[in-house]
């Protein structure tokens, strides 16, 4: 399964009640759909998947889905705590649409998530799974991060095809495309801020915020690094460094809604407990995609 391209993680459309609101999500998918992206990710840290219950994650895949053209690749988070419940969300994403399951490292029990349990965790489910599997590390969200000897082991599974590491240490992912050059195993930058890199290391590709309407410019970025512009493509990174932080550990979504109204888009409301930006945060959100250029 090639994973090559930019897939974008969807944030998640609530009406002013906090419901999911489907129409605008299909609005926001066809505007999407004139980018250039691989797929799209869903119920990923940007859909705000704990907060959804599990039909509504399952509704929101399949109207996704049927949005989408049959050669774009749907990647759905079904991480779960436990393995069984893992698993059995992982097959209802494959019946609701789901080419991928993208799957969170089980993080509320983190001092007992050894590098035994989480690859005895990560084969169950990938066993019983009927799509391919992507391992997600997002140790900002976690506070866990998934061991590289477990990466390793794992990355020798036939259905797990790759990671999508949000950690931001360029180390650690170089050393994943290094040791895994022998496997079928592609590894996902998980943001725009080293996505330049990514590239640089071998086997690029990346599931980056670009939701916000920085997605042409990040799918850009991948085009000059796929042929060697290196200066064009460096001038681009550095431009999107700043946003990208803003709308992810600076701002976080509620950041990330803001900037998509601005391009356009519908961000709307995050779900309870999760607040709105105060106006002084909004203007120094504004104030970091101006100065970059993009406003």
């Amino acid at each position: 399964l090639d994973l090559g391209g930019i897939f974008p993680p969807l944030a998640t459309p609530f009406s002013p009640t906090q419901e999911v609101d489907y129409a605008r999500l299909e609005e926001n998918l066809r505007r999407y759909a004139s980018i250039p992206f691989r797929g799209l990710v869903v119920l990923g840290s940007n859909g705000e998947y704990p907060y959804l219950t599990p039909p509504e994650q399952l509704e929101v895949v399949g109207c996704v889905r049927r949005a989408l053209p049959k050669d774009c690749l749907l990647l759905a988070g079904s991480g779960c705590e436990s393995t069984q419940a893992t698993i059995k969300l992982t097959v209802s994403m494959a019946e609701a649409g789901a080419d991928v399951a993208l799957v969170v490292t089980p993080c509320y029990y983190r001092g007992a998530m050894t590098s035994t349990a989480l690859m005895q965790h990560y084969t169950e489910v990938a066993d019983a799974s009927p799509i391919p599997v992507v391992l997600y590390n997002v140790p900002p969200n976690t506070g866990l991060d998934l061991p590289l000897e477990a990466v390793l082991t794992l990355a020798q599974h036939s259905n797990i095809v790759g990671i999508k590491d949000s950690s931001g240490d360029i180390t650690r992912m170089g050393l994943m495309v290094h040791k895994t050059q022998q496997e079928d195993f592609q590894v996902l930058a998980g943001s725009a801020g080293f996505l330049l890199a990514s590239y640089a290391l071998g086997r690029g590709t990346g599931c980056c915020p670009g939701g916000t309407g920085l997605g042409p410019p990040v799918c850009q970025l991948a085009r000059l690094c796929r042929e060697g512009h290196w200066q064009e493509a460096r001038d681009l990174q550095h431009r999107l460094i700043e946003p990208n932080t803003a709308v992810t550990r600076r701002f976080g979504i509620p950041g990330l809604k803001k900037a998509m109204e601005w391009f356009g888009y519908y961000g709307g409301p995050c779900r309870a407990p999760l607040a709105p930006l105060s106006p002084a945060q909004i203007e120094e959100l504004r104030s970091t995609f101006s100065a970059n250029g993009w406003l």
